[in-house]
This record gives structure tokens, C-alpha cells and sequence, in this order.
């Protein structure tokens, strides 16, 4: 099954999901993250055994479209974030939910939320020229997509809170040294990392890698979780709304173009 901005691919019973907005660097809009939703309809439906999750052209994905949050005004603009958000949030539940290990392919930048989508995954192989960072400081947002509520778990709530304060780039090197992903490769090597992550966890049990899962993903943990990216929603709902906001994002785009 293919649609326009998730691509949706399954190989011997490998299921690939790609975000596919590449003109716009894969940045994140209503209309994804509803199709992104659909997608994981279908693997709870025709479960396989392994998930990739990857992003078309030059970069994973760059976060929530500013264009887009700029395009409404007033409670438009909340209401837009609040299906925005909210609706990546539940992805992140869906996928650390999902009982088949995902593998998260990561090339170019992931800033601002993306990077719950990253952190969701079980393992993730990234090019060695990619980077993640926050941007919510320049922008006058707070953060969302787990930066709160699982980068802190991670690495721990200082390192976490100073890459997001200071807006600093982590490089694919300083990623793996953080434990945040699990290999680094050269960007013309990084599908070849892929397959070599998959067949390493299909010669595993599927009950085994299941098991694991579920243990790991105690209810307790879901539920700091899903708490966690509640207050995120929130705080980042209240601050989209602010004219420094809107001052900020004006800025950016403009330095943009």
C-alpha cells in the first residue's frame, strides 16, 4: 500500500513505513501523522515481523512544519497544533506499543519532535554525517515529541536539558556515544546497516524479541510515558499561542527564504 506522505512497503514480511514529504525535508503536518496512523492500523491488523521506520530524500524528518503552525491564527493555531501534536504523540504510544521490534533509519537532521519517533524505535542505524537537535529555544516553543518525557530517561535530565536549552546539535558520533543509537555508518552504507539489523533480529525468537518488549514496556513505565508527553502537549499548546511565537517563527522562516 502506498499513499502520499507515508510510504508503505513489506518484503519478506518486513514492513517498511516512510515519511514522504522529502521537498520539505519530511517536516511534520496534520495529514501525516493521519496517514502515519493508518499505516500502524494496518500492522496491527497483518502483524509482521520486524517494522523500519525511515524518511524519503535528505533527511529523516525536521519536526513540525513552522509554515504550517504560521498559516492559522488564534485558536485555529491551537487547534492545529493540538491535532499535531497530540496525534504524534499517540504514535510514539503505538509504536513503543507494537509487539515486533522497529528499527529506526535515521540520514540527514531530526529536530523537534521527529525525534519521539526515533527514540520509539528499538534500534535505530544512523548515517554518519546526520544530527538531531531540539530548536525549541529559537523557535519560543517548548518541547515536544518526548524531549521531556524520554530523552531525560535516556541520557539523564541535565545533559538532556542543556541540549535543549542551548539548542546544540548531537552528531551521529556523540548520539552513539549516548547511547542513543545503536551504529553509525556512512550514508551510502546506511541500508546495508538496515538489512544487517534485520537479519540478525529475524534469526531471533519472535516470542522472545516480543517478550522483551513487554517486559521493558512495563505498564508503569507507559503510563510516566504517556504522562510525560500529556504535560508536553499541554505546555506546547499554551506556547504556540504566545507572540513570541509567532515573532520567532516569522523570523525563521524569513532568514529561510
Amino acid at each position: 500500500m502506498t499513499s502520499s506522505l507515508v510510504l508503505q512497503a513489506r518484503h519478506d514480511n518486513v514492513a517498511t513505513l516512510s515519511l514522504n514529504r522529502p521537498e520539505r525535508h519530511n517536516s511534520l503536518v496534520p495529514a501525516l501523522i493521519e496517514e502515519f496512523h493508518a499505516a500502524l492500523d494496518l500492522l496491527q491488523r497483518d502483524p509482521p515481523a520486524l517494522v523500519v521506520l525511515a524518511g524519503t530524500g535528505r533527511s529523516f524528518s525536521t519536526g513540525g512544519d513552522i509554515a504550517g503552525f504560521l498559516e492559522h491564527k488564534g485558536e485555529d493555531r491551537r487547534a492545529y497544533a493540538a491535532q499535531l501534536v497530540g496525534g504524534l504523540h499517540e504514535a510514539i504510544l503505538r509504536l513503543v506499543g507494537l509487539p515486533m521490534p522497529v528499527i529506526g533509519r535515521v540520514q540527514g537532521i531530526a529536530t523537534g519532535g521527529a525525534l519521539g519517533l526515533v527514540l520509539a524505535a528499538d534500534l535505530v542505524a544512523m548515517a554518519e554525517d546526520a544530527s538531531f537537535a531540539p530548536f525549541y529555544s529559537e523557535m519560543g516553543f517548548s518541547p515536544d515529541g518526548g524531549w521531556t518525557a524520554m530523552l531525560p530517561e535516556r541520557i539523564g535530565p541535565a545533559r538532556a536539558g542543556a541540549i535543549q536549552m542551548l539548542n546544540s546539535r548531537v552528531s551521529a558520533a556523540e548520539a552513539l556515544a549516548l547511547g542513543l543509537v545503536n551504529s553509525v555508518v556512512p550514508l551510502q552504507e546506511l541500508d546495508s546497516e538496515i538489512a544487517r539489523l534485520v537479519a540478525s533480529l529475524r534469526r531471533k525468537s519472535p516470542q522472545s524479541l516480543a517478550a522483551t518488549k513487554s517486559l521493558l514496556w512495563s505498564e508503569d513505565r507507559l503510563a510516566r510515558l504517556r504522562a510525560g508527553l500529556a504535560r508536553e502537549r499541554d505546555m506546547f499548546l499554551t506556547m504556540i499561542e504566545t507572540r513570541e511565537a509567532e515573532i520567532r517563527m516569522e523570523a525563521f522562516l524569513g532568514r529561510r527564504a
